[in-house]
């Protein structure tokens, strides 16, 4: 297979189309009142990844339309600095801006603990907005650290390193793939590998199904159609053998645990990369952090945030770290490296990557329209689209004695 490389040049022309086509400007702006380009080449990335992997592996997707595909699945809308889920609200701290979620059904007792207070589960926010208000960004997040909820302090950096490379690619065609993430980064990388013909395995357990089972089925289905699901309980010692045994055959595996969680599963990633398994390990800020996140509160952190007139924090697009991290994931897997591979992907690292010096594109009205300003004229800013799923997804655990069964695996 010949070399390909992934471009890493772009005019502000092509970054200003990127944006405008990808869905994200629609769904970033107060609701009520303008759209606002975002800053930095997040969807130029996007699609310059997306192109790598049509050349190479014949995966035929649009990076930039990615971006914002759950968003079109759900009907999503932009909602200044409260995300486009509604899960993640942009506060003001007592010295800048704070991203915090509260996601999870167990997120109002841990933010109550955070803040000293018991919450209101039903509507947490004033409670949190009140003490975030007074206490600093690096307080916030060394208590979300400890406490294990995705806060953050919002960074105001736009200068970043240069991309990961990624130049040599291969084929994945066969390969066994095995899938532990959940939710939409993880998922994503595993859905892209699946196009480029890879056999892939979703591991679950049954104390925690994958959350996004729960979320709209279609987009589900999307990320999911043609893969195998498997579920095994890590607390039953045949179960775990063969969780093992699952990892001792794999080409690649996809997690998206913190270390000391993948322990828990019996699980070493650096063994079985020495071995030569290609391991995909996504965090919210690498694998020697405790930190935990999600899209959108990772986005900000990592600084991808517009700002409307009064100079205020404004979400980007919808959980758009994840998408972006998806698809660098995949791109990885489909590098050729010598011998087995970890890699530690930092779903912040990815995002800030992203980021540059430059202005983000001014934004113009139209009647009811809306266009980012390039050189070559207006382009009109697209509304989110998603594509149309191939096919259902496999009910949790349905082919957990063919998968193992076909592996040569003892069941249990």
């Amino acid at each position: 297979m010949r070399p390909v490389t992934v471009s890493t040049g772009s005019s502000p022309e092509r970054v200003t189309v990127d944006w405008a086509e990808s869905g994200i400007v629609a769904l970033t702006g107060h609701a009520d009142g303008s759209v606002v380009a975002p800053p930095g080449r997040g969807a130029t990335r996007a699609r310059e990844l997306s192109s790598w992997m049509a050349t190479c592996a014949g995966v035929d997707v649009d990076g930039a339309r990615l971006l914002g595909e759950r968003a079109a699945f759900d009907g999503l809308r932009r909602r200044g600095a409260v995300s486009a889920g509604g899960a993640c609200r942009l506060l003001r701290s007592a010295d800048g801006w704070v991203a915090v979620s509260c996601a999870r059904p167990d997120d109002p007792p841990l933010l109550g603990a955070m803040i000293g207070d018991d919450l209101d589960a039903g509507d947490p926010w004033p409670a949190v907005a009140e003490w975030v208000r007074v206490h600093d960004g690096r307080e916030l997040a060394e208590r979300a650290e400890l406490l294990g909820i995705a806060a953050w302090p919002v960074s105001s950096e736009r200068a970043t390193a240069p991309e990961v490379p990624i130049s040599l690619p291969r084929s994945v065609e066969g390969l066994l793939v095995v899938d532990f993430s959940a939710l939409w980064a993880g998922p994503l990388c595993a859905h892209l590998l699946g196009l480029a013909g890879a056999r892939v395995v979703k591991v679950e357990t049954p104390q925690r199904p994958d959350g996004a089972r729960l979320g709209n089925p279609a987009f589900y289905a999307l990320l999911h159609h043609g893969h195998e699901s498997v579920v095994l309980d890590p607390r039953d010692t045949a179960d775990r053998r063969a969780i093992a045994a699952l990892v001792d055959a794999a080409d690649i595996v996809i997690e998206a645990s913190r270390p000391r969680a993948l322990a828990g599963f019996g699980l070493d990633a650096e063994a079985a990369a020495a071995r030569g398994t290609t391991w995909i390990s996504i965090t919210a800020a690498g694998r020697a952090s405790n930190r935990i996140g999600f899209g959108d509160d990772i986005a900000a952190a990592a600084g991808l945030i517009a700002h409307d007139e009064t100079g205020a924090p404004l979400f980007v697009g919808d959980a758009i770290a994840d998408p972006l991290t998806g698809l660098t994931a995949a791109a990885l897997a489909m590098s050729r490296t010598s011998g087995g591979m970890l890699w530690d992907i930092s779903m912040t690292e990815v995002v800030a990557r992203t980021l540059t010096p430059e202005p983000a594109p001014l934004v113009r009205r139209h009647g009811d329209s809306w266009s980012l300003d390039t050189a070559i004229g207006p382009i009109p800013v697209a509304a989110p689209t998603a594509r149309t799923p191939a096919g259902s997804a496999p009910e949790s655990g349905a082919d957990t004695e063919h998968v193992l069964r076909s592996l040569r695996i003892p069941v249990p």
